[in-house]
């Protein structure tokens, strides 16, 4: 079977598509009913853990590089196991595939709501990570399969996205309203209802998809480029955490050894994972940048903003989620209206005109100050989500025209990839960035003022809020003020850096795509 089935934009090309198919009926669209609840909770199990990692932090007792960890393994080890399990789908059924993946990950779902140490929490969102990279290749698949008209199957990927975004707009405040009143544990129960759906309706809704062999799944191919990306990011952590200069370079070495052999063994193999032969053309090149730095940078500026306005603005979980309502339906806003403004101005135009957006919105969080800065950063965070969505959503087709159709599977793959990749790349090394700036920040006061609680501070912002408790009189509230000082540098640091980058990047895709319609 074509990998195109792996992706659902690949799969709505005309020639994929059965032009004598028979009316839909309503058991398919109660069927995509099934596939969009699932698309729904995987963007809100992102967006709601933002809200918790404050409350699990403290009470797990996880360190910032703990804290990094927990949020982008899931990440890390989707993008891995991506098209792998695209691949595995194809030879033994999606319907099959997605079911064993929605057992496993109500499984872990549970298991990491009751997790007792970091180190356990962390092993069950790397699971979640695996289960999760049986169910977006799945659903998309199953789209194919079930829609067999090139109308009906545009709608049903229309609706698809639209939950997917939704799950991220409606994220915060949902995770507000859970943490308001049940403990961090319950961001992570709520995908077990949506699995439970799955599985008891997918069997009745879903039909199976045709199997073949085609080639061979390439394990060392996936377990390579899980090898690369790991230490890499790790090397990160342990330079901004003050860690072992000489570590860090080791597990950065050892990454980029390992990138080597995988990028080696794509060139020698008859059925890589990535199809190296892409990056030959400047279009393509250009628009997977766009695509893969754009979820680097607001990736890390989300991560960032979430902990000032807990941690420095003093806002509870559902406070927080209310503040970060406008961004997320900026992102709604700007998915909706890109296609609009890409007719009218052009592809790389308008990606060039989103970036810059986002680098406005950026260059006004630079400017938020510790009293009076919430509106400032909310204003700056949803201009930053409208932009990103222009690029975002005319990448993928910029791709597949400038690519040979035959590779539209390897298309898709690449692109799905470097989103989740972006991602984990932003939480971890613009998360590092501020890490490393507030700890710079700290230090001074921390040395001065030498304390349990100071050593306690200089590891994150969480432990100064709690150490601060136990510290009297003025010393306490001098340490409190001087932490969200730093914190609240290191959050201009990250959204000045953000907003040079996507300066560079509008630059770059107005140059090689300013001549595409």
């Amino acid at each position: 079977m074509s990998t195109t089935d792996r992706d659902p934009i690949a799969a709505a090309a005309p020639t994929a598509v059965a032009p004598t198919a028979p009316a839909t009926s309503p058991r398919q669209w109660l069927a995509l009913g099934v596939l969009a609840l699932t698309a729904l909770l995987l963007s809100l199990d992102v967006s709601v853990l933002y809200l918790a990692l404050p409350e699990l932090s403290a009470d797990l007792g996880a360190t910032t590089t703990q804290q990094l960890w927990i949020l982008d393994i899931y990440s890390f080890v989707l993008a891995g196991f991506l098209v792998t399990m695209g691949a595995l789908g194809d030879r033994i059924g999606r319907r099959r595939l997605l079911l064993a993946g929605a057992a496993g990950f109500g499984i872990a779902s549970a298991c990491a709501a009751y997790a007792t140490s970091p180190g356990q929490l962390i092993l069950w969102r790397a699971v979640l990570g695996i289960a999760g990279a049986t169910l977006l290749p799945s659903t998309m698949g199953l789209l194919r399969t079930i829609f067999t008209t090139e109308r009906s199957l545009t709608t049903a990927i229309g609706v698809w996205f639209s939950c997917f975004m939704g799950g991220m707009a409606a994220g915060p405040l949902v995770g507000g309203v859970l943490l308001e009143h049940f403990w961090w544990g319950s961001a992570f129960l709520l995908g077990i209802p949506f699995m439970v759906v799955l599985l008891v309706a997918g069997p009745r809704l879903l039909p199976e998809s045709d199997r073949h062999v085609g080639g061979p799944v390439d394990i060392a191919s996936s377990v390579l480029s899980l090898l690369t990306i790991l230490p890499v990011i790790h090397a990160f952590k342990e330079v901004a955490r003050g860690g072992n200069l000489w570590a860090a370079a080791g597990s950065a070495a050892y990454g980029i050894v390992m990138g080597g052999l995988f990028l080696r063994r794509q060139r020698r193999i008859a059925n890589p994972l990535v199809d190296l032969t892409l990056f030959r053309g400047r279009v393509f090149s250009t628009a997977l940048a766009v695509m893969l730095v754009g979820g680097v940078v607001m990736a890390g500026i989300s991560f960032v903003s979430s902990q000032w306005l807990q941690l420095v603005a003093g806002l509870d979980p559902l406070g927080a989620g209310l503040w970060m309502l406008p961004a997320n339906l900026a992102l709604l806003l700007g998915s909706a209206s890109s296609a609009a403004i890409g007719r009218r101005l052009g592809a790389g135009r308008t990606m060039a005109l989103g970036l810059m957006i986002c680098a406005a919105g950026l260059a006004i969080q630079t400017q938020v100050g510790v009293l009076a800065g919430v509106g400032l950063l909310v204003v700056g965070m949803a201009l930053a989500s409208f932009g990103i969505m222009l690029p975002s959503t005319l990448t993928m087709s910029v791709m597949m025209e400038s690519a040979p159709r035959e590779r539209a599977g390897s298309v898709a793959s690449l692109s799905e990839t470097s989103g989740e990749l972006g991602v984990a790349v932003g939480v971890a090394g613009l998360g590092s960035l501020a890490t490393f700036v507030y700890r710079d920040q700290l230090a001074p006061y921390a040395a001065q003022h030498p304390s349990d609680a100071g050593s306690v501070a200089l590891d994150s912002l969480a432990g100064a809020v709690h150490g601060a408790v136990s510290v009297p009189g003025g010393v306490g509230r001098g340490l409190l003020e001087a932490a969200r000082e730093a914190f609240t540098t290191s959050l201009e640091v990250v959204a000045g850096v953000g907003a040079l980058v996507f300066v560079v990047v509008a630059v770059a895709a107005w140059h090689v795509l300013r001549e595409r319609a």
